[in-house]
């Protein structure tokens, strides 16, 4: 499946834990003051990719501990992270994902948005708020960004921090 990407990242040590394939997703509406990747924002930008592509380079690398999700925002283009992400799964690897969404806006969907949320492992969720920005945070930015346990949230109907995380 064809999508917009941002930039790929085949050897990350900062999204996620362990030696992972990052792939950022081009294009996000909520343009956070102080946003890392502001290129990342207009909607028709960055390259067009492919997903069997990525996954055949995620197969291809043992090292690999797992897939993460970033951008932009992931969810604008979910029917590729959707792609990604069960792919990854069948490989055998976990899947992050960073989203300027919340869990709690999440959790009314009903389309291919609600089918990635449950595709994932770990959810960083909310947007980036420069006046709470922390760089002794891991994983996000922004105190108000937590790191969700996908499966138990949904489990739960709430929001679940992945152990570990506060």
């Amino acid at each position: 499946m064809n999508f917009r990407l941002a930039g790929l990242c085949p050897n990350s040590i900062t999204d996620g834990p362990g030696l992972r394939l990052t792939v950022f997703f081009q294009g996000c509406i909520r343009h956070c003051e102080g946003c890392q990747n502001p290129q990342t924002w207009p909607i028709n930008g960055g390259d067009k990719a492919d997903t069997s592509e990525l996954l055949k380079s995620l197969a291809a690398d043992p090292m690999l501990k797992g897939l993460s999700l970033s951008g932009g925002e992931p969810f604008l283009q979910a029917g590729a992270a959707l792609e990604l992400a069960r792919g990854a799964h069948r490989l055998g690897k976990d899947v992050w994902c960073w989203s300027g969404y919340s869990f709690e806006e999440m959790l009314p969907w009903e389309d291919v948005r609600a089918e990635l949320l449950k595709e994932l492992d770990v959810l960083v969720d909310g947007p980036f708020i420069l006046a709470q920005r922390s760089l002794e945070l891991p994983w996000r930015g922004s105190k108000n960004q937590r790191v969700l346990d996908v499966k138990a949230s949904l489990k739960k109907g709430e929001a679940v921090l992945l152990p570990g995380q506060n």
